[in-house]
């Protein structure tokens, strides 16, 4: 026969146990974390530039080169299209032929890229252009140099310059290739991370 005195101290027990039980799990949690290396934020900024249209390579630069003349460290990964601001020339020799077919498609350099709303086949990248040197503002060529100046971190996606058939020496100098690990590290302690 159970006494109801009984039946408390069981069910004391058992709250007891399961109590402990969730104390060592807790436990183990936080010394897991406590392992784990802290990442601190740092003032960076990580960008993604994904678009090859004129207006938003010149949108990305500005922002890239504004925020390293407020002296944060930037980081670009230039991916797929985006990777055509970074371009200096087309090459097609030693090219299969659907690389040669991306890069007749594709811009060989900043001068070449359209607009991404009103290009009318070419034309309006034109007037932004001369809208551009008429109210002396700095050309996406003069950001790109500036951003090369203020030592901004620049990384083509070595997966796309693959795919796309791109090689090292339709690039501009300075360049780093790597994957989106290294884009990932950077953008991993940045207080401001864009795509573009």
């Amino acid at each position: 026969m159970t006494t109801s005195n009984g039946i408390t101290k069981f069910a004391e027990t058992t709250d007891s146990q399961l109590l402990l039980e969730r104390i060592e799990a807790l436990e183990a949690r936080v010394q897991q974390l406590e392992a784990m290396p802290a990442r601190d934020i740092e003032d960076k900024l990580s960008m993604v530039l994904f678009s090859g249209d004129l207006d938003k390579t010149i949108a990305a630069f500005i922002i890239a080169t504004g925020a390293a003349a407020m002296g944060m460290e930037v980081s670009m990964f230039f991916t797929f299209w985006g990777i055509g601001a970074v371009k200096k020339q087309k090459m097609y020799d030693g090219k299969n032929l659907l690389e040669k077919g991306f890069t007749a498609m594709l811009p060989g350099s900043t001068q070449q890229m359209g607009l991404s709303q009103m290009n009318f086949m070419g034309m309006g990248a034109k007037i932004i252009r001369k809208l551009m040197r008429d109210h002396d503002v700095t050309s996406v060529e003069e950001f790109v140099a500036m951003a090369r100046e203020f030592d901004v971190k620049m990384t083509v996606c070595d997966m796309s310059r693959e795919l796309l058939g791109i090689k090292d020496e339709e690039l501009i100098d300075g360049l780093e290739v790597g994957g989106v690990a290294s884009f990932m590290g950077d953008a991993a302690t940045s207080k401001v991370t864009l795509f573009v």
